[in-house]
């Protein structure tokens, strides 16, 4: 060993000594800041899918390929990172001898060539991303970035030693080649041979480089330590763990679906048994957040996926999921040495700790602790009310999150504790919720006008209790019941059943709001309420049937949601189908018969909650390429992508006072297309659509109407209304 040797030696193990127990405090701050959280036991169930579906997002990016250049590329520097850690490790070799090497794998031509392999590949993707973030950063002219309220820096630093790192991977061999101290072939390692021909021989190169690689990987160890909200090198660790526990492994869109039920330690909350003193109503303070979604806010990885899909950040609202998940996380930590000395509030807002606990507690950590989580910029919240009440639920930022992240379950817990235990929320949503409890329909229309919508059909509508043999449960909502344009859905699901021969019922003025809107505003206990009323009436009709034959149509996707996702968690077990599911199959089955094609160009908008919630994307596709001439002209975002209507997470009756409306920005979208018919299978979507159209004074040119009904055209075109349905907007 060289005296050269002595020193990279020396410098090399020193600094990473420095790193790895400045990486080691890190850790354990982290892990002790997560531990904060209430306990979430349903977390650790059906081991073997977690982890099919961590390696399968991990190895196989499923989730992060949907973006396909940026996926690809983030591939290749993934391989890298985890590759070429052992090159890392082999430069601890180098930097004792120009001709050390790993032990074993180190003379291995194929690792050699492998590595050299995954080291281009890894240069160029790496070059590829930090393209990307130059050319989506937030100080460029043309609107907001996906990168908006992201830490440039550290995104910076990180891509910038990634490249780094690769490139002294290469120098190092290059030196190997120009002192003759290389062994592999030009066509296994083209690109060190290349490297080497350019550079000097100089013995101690292999060793002075390889320092710098190790100096460089140390201090990217060194800063990322420092910073333990830096997700955007965290999420290399954080990353596995947090899909691992997600919430519904084996369900595409997890996070999705039903909501979390309102827990306190862990358990669900009986609202028979629970005290506000003693239970935990939603989310007041970070730490009633789960362990979980402590874990999901250090995750972030700051990529603004979300962002950049969010409705409400795209009109213009002060809500970005991201934003949103970075400020609970910057809460949570600074707040950690305050609750890691036992300070904190209990359910009463009474000081857990005493002073002499809090005595050595940093001030602004005690400040922190003082901050209320839900509040103003004057009042110094950490959320303002403007963005907790943007959310449309629409489920968007879940979809694209690349690691996990459930928005929307921490979004709706924290509206929780605001319903339940402030009443503080928009006071027109109090009108709907009102109507609820006293009416049991948002609208507050008297129940005894439920079958209105019956009268004038040209068959009888059977109700539950009158026949025992029907197959379906036709589930009508509110909407079908009350709303002028959702009753002309309802009018023709209703004949095309009739016309397909299939036998159905409904429950009449025995059914009642399934309580969506009371959920997704925060209102756990009207929900609870509804939804037992409801499932007790369903559980009397179906009485003595088994699950596969307790069939249930809807034409609402909330109600399709609520009642086939959420039900089960009180006792309801039902199969529920969405309507345009039961038409594709009367459809291709022959039992429905198109035979007038309906023309002037047909679009269709994915309704959030049956789409992204429900993975319902082709049936309503399927339904319309029978009745319609020629293609669907698909909308540029459809699908998993689809953007909403502005109606979900109850906003269906709150007034959109900031920014955009979100209804009009869809439909100037859907009026892009030059499409005449705008198809919904929704009736919240066919109410803000239809006063979209009429808001851009378009009710003469574009038409929206239910799947449904187009079909109810093409099928009995003398029987379907041939009217516009450009009617006020109720509600």
């Amino acid at each position: 060993m060289g005296s050269v040797q002595i020193v990279t030696t020396i410098l090399a193990f020193a600094i990473t000594a420095v790193a790895v127990w400045l990486a080691v405090r890190a850790v354990m701050k982290m892990v002790a800041v997560i531990r904060l959280g209430q306990p979430d036991p349903t977390r650790f169930g059906d081991k073997g899918t977690r982890t099919k579906t961590m390696l399968a997002e991990t190895a196989g990016h499923t989730r992060m390929l949907r973006w396909s250049v940026v996926g690809a590329a983030h591939w290749f520097v993934m391989v890298g990172f985890i590759v070429l850690s052992l090159l890392v490790l082999e430069a601890y070799f180098e930097v004792v001898s120009p001709t050390g090497e790993l032990p074993l794998v180190g003379a291995w031509t194929f690792f050699n060539a492998l590595t050299e392999l995954i080291g281009i590949l890894g240069i160029v993707g790496i070059l590829v991303l930090m393209a990307i973030r130059l050319r989506n950063r937030p100080t460029r002219p043309g609107g907001r970035s996906r990168f908006t309220g992201s830490t440039m820096w550290q995104g910076y630093f990180v891509e910038w030693v990634v490249l780094l790192v690769l490139i002294f991977g290469f120098v190092i061999r290059g030196f190997k080649v120009a002192t003759d101290h290389f062994e592999y072939p030009v066509w296994a390692t083209p690109l060190s041979h290349a490297v080497g021909a350019a550079l000097p021989n100089w013995d101690a190169g292999v060793s002075v480089a390889a320092l710098i690689k190790i100096v460089i990987s140390m201090t990217w160890l060194i800063v990322i330590s420092l910073n333990v909200t830096m997700g955007v090198a965290w999420h290399r660790f954080l990353a596995f763990p947090n899909i691992f526990f997600k919430r519904d492994p084996g369900r595409a869109g997890s996070g999705l679906g039903a909501l979390r039920p309102m827990t306190s330690q862990g358990k669900p909350l009986d609202f028979e048994e629970a005290d506000p003193e003693k239970d935990q109503f939603g989310v007041a303070q970070v730490e009633q957040f789960s362990w979980k979604g402590l874990l999901d806010f250090s995750t972030c990885t700051e990529c603004g996926r979300c962002q950049s899909q969010c409705p409400a950040w795209n009109t213009g609202k002060p809500l970005s999921p991201k934003l949103l998940v970075l400020s609970l996380r910057d809460h949570a930590y600074a707040k950690a040495p305050y609750l890691l000395a036992g300070g904190g509030k209990d359910l009463t807002g009474e000081e857990k700790a005493t002073a002499a606990q809090l005595a050595h507690v940093d001030v602004l950590a005690l400040a922190e602790g003082d901050k209320p989580l839900i509040g103003t910029a004057e009042e110094g919240g950490v959320i303002d009310p403007d963005v907790l009440w943007s959310c449309t639920t629409c489920g968007a930022c879940v979809e694209q999150c690349p690691v996990d992240i459930e928005h929307v379950d921490h979004i709706v817990d924290m509206r929780r504790y605001q319903v339940l235990i402030e009443s503080s929320f928009p006071s027109e949503a109090g009108v709907m919720l009102r109507n609820l409890e006293n009416k049991g329909n948002p609208w507050g229309a008297p129940q005894n006008t439920r079958e209105d919508w019956t009268k004038g059909l040209d068959f009888e509508v059977p109700r539950v209790g009158e026949v025992d043999d029907f197959e379906y449960l036709f589930w009508v909502g509110c909407a079908g019941a009350f709303e002028d344009r959702a009753k002309k859905t309802t009018r023709a699901v209703a004949t095309l059943l009739n016309e397909a021969g299939v036998k159905f019922a409904i429950l009449g003025e025995g059914e009642t709001c399934s309580g969506d809107p009371a959920r997704r505003i925060g209102n756990e206990f009207v929900f609870q309420m509804l939804a037992q009323q409801n499932v007790e009436t369903l559980n009397e009709a179906f009485e003595g049937r088994e699950k596969s034959k307790r069939k249930i149509v809807a034409t609402c996707p909330h109600c399709f949601n609520t009642l086939g996702n959420e039900y089960g968690q009180l006792g309801g077990e039902f199969e529920v189908v969405h309507h345009t599911q039961l038409l594709a199959h009367l459809v291709a089955t022959g039992k429905l018969t198109p035979v007038q094609p309906v023309d002037g160009g047909v679009t269709y908008h994915d309704p959030c909650y049956l789409g992204r919630h429900n993975r319902v994307f082709a049936p309503p596709r399927e339904v319309l390429g029978t009745a319609i001439a020629g293609e669907l002209t698909e909308m540029p975002r459809n699908s998993e992508r689809s953007f909403c209507c502005g109606a979900g997470g109850a906003r269906m009756w709150m007034e959109e006072k900031i920014g955009k409306r979100i209804n009009v920005d869809r439909v100037e979208e859907a009026m892009s297309t030059g499409a005449k018919t705008v198809a919904v299978g929704c009736p919240f979507c066919s109410t803000m659509l239809n006063d979209g159209v009429n808001g851009k004074g378009a009710g003469e040119q574009v038409e929206v109407v239910d799947v449904a009904s187009v079909l109810l055209r093409s099928v009995k075109p003398e029987q379907a209304p041939g009217e516009k349905e450009t009617a006020p907007v109720a509600g």
